[in-house]
């Protein structure tokens, strides 16, 4: 891995400057691939980005060629000697690069380092919030409501999660917007490979796909999967449902695998390990199946839509506001593995209908959920927030 880029001390007149600052970069969630496709998309006759993190897997492949300056100030505790050097490392970055917009990702972010813009002298701190609370703890709650006034624009992936910022954090409706997730359709066209993928991992021509992207974590709902999986099996035995994400919770992954040992599905699952092309997986399958508790606004459904699938997600959080029911796929339960197996088996008994679902998800990406529709978003609020701060 080359060493971290640091980010130069000799501002620039013009263009924008923006400060991206993210917990931490050592798995590719959602919010870390969109916070990369916003790096490389943002105009740079018009922004100049850069990015602070406060720990990195330095495993993965995005350092070799990030697409701006970066760097990495380890940080374990935010009220030690540590902290206090950190912190003033971040108020001088802000002062000296003269940065305009600090924008923020995650409670460490949101509520240690955004206020410590505010004070260093920035234009305009924003928030991006990318989930329904999951992670908070009560003094998470507890914080963000009090921090309310250091956020000039908080950022919601979803009008779920908007609404959840606007009741629990108890912020003005004004000071939240809706930025939905977008997909560079382009690239996604051009990404193929699926045929050789089926052959490497060893899968049967016949074998009946069902996908699922994520990592695996009891929010998930894998062990849902598992349970709809035993139930599909019976009417299709050589249907397989592959599970692409890293293992993020390892116990409870040892149990998600008994439990598959016990319903004999062990030839049904199949767990593929995280993957940075996520596309020839999805193109190689039949169904999509987001069986998650929780979701802010679902990447892995939108790319699924967007390569033509038929989508079975559970009704939860954002996942409403991509998947139409009975237009593009079908909402579920969370919860509720007999009719996520239910709506799974319509699908594979239907190809015509399961085509022409995921035709209409296609259609509904490139007119709502495309890189160009949340990058004029994203740069209507940083251009408002600046006209604001100049009147």
């Amino acid at each position: 891995m080359n060493a971290p880029v640091p980010i130069s001390d000799s501002p620039a007149q013009s263009p924008i400057n923006v400060l991206y600052i993210i917990d931490q970069l050592c798995e590719l969630g959602g919010a870390e691939r969109m916070l990369l496709s916003i790096l490389r998309a943002l105009p740079k006759d018009r922004f100049r980005s850069s990015l602070l993190t406060f720990r990195i897997n330095p495993g993965l492949n995005i350092f070799a060629d990030f697409p701006c300056p970066y760097e990495v100030l380890p940080l374990q505790k935010t009220y030690d000697w540590t902290a206090l050097q950190v912190a003033r490392k971040i108020r001088r970055r802000i002062r000296d690069q003269k940065i305009s917009i600090v924008h923020t990702f995650f409670e460490t972010s949101d509520l240690w380092a955004a206020p410590l813009a505010k004070m260093s002298g920035c234009k305009a701190v924003v928030s991006s919030r990318r989930d329904m609370g999951i992670l908070r703890t009560r003094m998470h709650h507890i914080a963000y409501r009090i921090m309310n006034p250091t956020f000039d624009r908080v950022l919601t992936v979803s009008e779920a999660v908007r609404q959840f910022c606007i009741q629990n954090d108890h912020l003005a409706p004004q000071k939240v917007m809706t930025v939905y997730n977008g997909l560079a359709l382009d690239k996604i066209a051009s990404r193929n490979g699926a045929g050789e993928l089926r052959a490497r991992l060893g899968l049967d021509p016949s074998a009946r796909l069902i996908t699922s992207i994520g990592n695996i974590r009891r929010v998930k709902g894998i062990d849902i999967l598992v349970e709809a999986a035993a139930k599909v099996a019976r009417h299709f035995p050589n249907a397989i449902f592959l599970v692409v994400g890293q293992n993020s919770e390892p116990a409870h992954f040892q149990a998600i695998q008994e439990r598959i040992v016990a319903l004999g599905i062990e030839k049904n699952v199949r767990f593929l390990g995280e993957s940075e092309d996520i596309f020839p997986f999805l193109k190689m399958s039949e169904v999509f199946f987001l069986p998650s508790r929780s979701e802010g606004f679902s990447n892995a459904l939108i790319e699924a839509m967007a390569c033509g699938l038929p989508c079975v997600a559970t009704r939860v959080g954002g996942n409403s506001e991509a998947l139409e029911d009975g237009r593009s796929g079908y909402l579920v339960e969370s919860e509720n593995a007999d009719a996520s197996a239910e709506r799974i088996l319509m699908l594979l008994r239907n190809p015509a209908e399961a085509a022409r679902m995921g035709a209409a998800g296609k259609e509904i990406v490139g007119s709502k959920f495309t890189a160009d529709v949340m990058m004029r978003r994203l740069m209507e609020c940083y251009d408002n927030l600046l006209a604001e701060k100049r009147n």
